[in-house]
């Protein structure tokens, strides 16, 4: 199995949304945003799909006042449509996507992916069914379509020989969840997405402005440290310096 880091946006976001001790309010910093891509012998999968290509030109027209509060930036192509074509891929060759969660930069290309099945949380599907889901950031038109949806719960294995595994990480969102990875030469991976957004975050316990329970957040600290401890390599959800050190393009993981 291969893994390919893909981009699939990039946003400017205030900065004490995520650092809280961050006491300049107007400061703000710029988030990638990316999907991965597994290239297995059984199909192609992708963990997340970035956000719509269309944000990066109109961004309050798919996202309503959302778009005040993270504001992508940089040009149209980068994206997760655009981007799978650098590995001879269209929306039709991906098999299975997994939504770590259903925030609009994470799930907004789902809709190309109509040959999919879709990986999601049970908890997270109820969180963006449930009233008021639109002003917690759950948009119908990014997360709801007509393909085959698999609710799963932790420790669902996605191709059936353990070398995707969800786990269950909440905090950020109730659904929220991540994926181990076992690649032959790499050696695990875990993809946390926003269950820790910043490595900072992980490392000095700190609990973002946008995370739904914080306690259940630093409970997923716990279990994503302990993973970490095996020798896990841990991909965080939008961490610019690590960004800049992952192979991405056609650089591949193995």
């Amino acid at each position: 199995m291969k893994m390919h880091i893909l981009g699939g946006g990039r946003l400017a976001m205030k900065k004490h949304i995520y650092v809280p001790s961050c006491t300049d309010k107007s400061e703000i910093i710029e988030l990638p945003v990316m999907a991965v891509l597994f290239r297995h012998a059984a199909g192609n999968i992708l963990f997340d799909t970035g956000c719509h290509p269309s944000v990066s030109t109109n961004a309050e027209a798919r996202w309503g006042k959302l778009a005040r509060v993270m504001q992508p930036v940089g040009d149209h192509s980068n994206n997760v449509i655009d981007n799978l074509k650098v590995h001879g891929l269209t929306p039709k060759d991906i098999n299975v996507v997994v939504n770590s969660h259903f925030h609009p930069d994470h799930c907004g290309c789902n809709a190309f992916f109509s040959n999919a099945r879709f990986v999601v949380h049970e908890k997270e599907l109820a969180a963006a069914r449930a009233e008021g889901a639109v002003m917690q950031g759950y948009l119908p038109q990014e997360w709801k379509h007509p393909m085959p949806m698999i609710r799963c719960t932790n420790g669902y294995d996605v191709m059936g020989d353990e070398a995707l595994v969800t786990i269950d990480l909440p905090g950020h969102t109730p659904g929220m969840m991540g994926l181990q990875v076992t690649l032959k030469n790499t050696g695990p991976v875990l993809l946390v997405s926003d269950a820790v957004s910043l490595r900072r975050n992980l490392d000095n316990d700190e609990i973002p402005k946008n995370t739904w329970d914080g306690e259940a957040l630093l409970a997923s600290y716990a279990i994503i440290r302990e993973i970490e401890a095996t020798g896990a390599m841990v991909i965080c959800g939008h961490d610019d310096a690590q960004y800049g050190n992952l192979k991405t393009g056609v650089q591949v993981y193995d």
